[in-house]
């Protein structure tokens, strides 16, 4: 077993400096030979480089030995026993929480809070932002969680996916009318920043294990569009959260 694992960790290894490649190519491209300028701080780069090389490959590794497995065995665990409400409440639950915990939603509701304090929507007090913050976070966690359930209901179901995208769409284009212009912007980030590195993980490997659980249901059909729906939804309903603090 460990001897698997160590060949997976070098495998893996291999391909995040494979997928670093480009971008330090693209970097040295410019700063020497655009910029004619060069590189500063050359062994913190290194270090740098070094760093995020063995941090991308541990969370590769962490996601196959983990959260994948978890993922897809708590949806199978579900499906077998046959209970929908208990299976909506874990869909609920599960995007409620990870969205919660993502940081790039914490970093991009505190940024909000600091520019709409300097802008005057709120009070330029840290009483305020925290609650513009918090509130702004669970808005897109209820959001998420909501949007969670809908996928896994449409597994269940059977329902195509196009239907709901274009719903959620034009739900999204009324919101934008309606919406005051200073929530447009955050909202449509918000949209981006839920799926990210905790969240996509664990719902994608939801849906993987419940449409591979379920008889007469694709994995590559009906498995994948939960994450579709979860970046949909927080545009909505933050949009809707900026017309109520308006």
């Amino acid at each position: 077993m460990q001897n698997k694992q160590l060949k997976q960790f070098a495998h893996n290894l291999i391909g995040s400096l494979r997928d670093l490649a480009p971008i330090i190519l693209v970097i040295l491209f410019f700063q020497l030979l655009v910029l004619q300028k060069p590189m500063p701080d050359v062994m913190d780069l290194l270090a740098g480089v070094a760093l995020v090389t063995l941090g991308l490959t541990l969370f590769i590794q962490g996601l196959e030995l983990g959260l994948f497995p978890v993922g897809e065995n708590m949806a199978y665990a579900f499906a077998q026993k046959g209970s929908v409400w208990w299976l909506l409440l874990f869909a609920f639950c599960l995007g409620f929480g990870t969205t919660v915990a993502e940081p790039a939603l914490i970093a991009v509701a505190k940024e909000a809070a600091t520019v709409a304090a300097q802008g005057q929507m709120i009070e330029n007090t840290l009483l305020a932002k925290d609650r513009y913050a918090q509130g702004l976070r669970f808005t897109v966690a209820f959001s998420v969680g909501l949007a969670i359930m809908i996928g896994v209901m449409r597994i269940l179901k059977g329902w195509a996916i196009h239907y709901l995208i274009i719903v959620g769409y034009f739900l999204v284009v009324v919101t934008t009318m309606i919406a005051p212009d200073w929530i447009i912007g955050i909202a449509y980030d918000s949209g981006g920043v839920t799926t990210s590195t905790i969240t996509v993980p664990l719902v994608t490997a939801l849906g993987i294990g419940l449409a591979s659980s379920i008889k007469g249901r694709n994995p590559m059909i009906d498995g994948f569009g939960l994450i579709a729906l979860a970046s949909l939804t927080p545009i909505v309903f933050v949009m809707l959260y900026g017309l109520l603090m308006s």
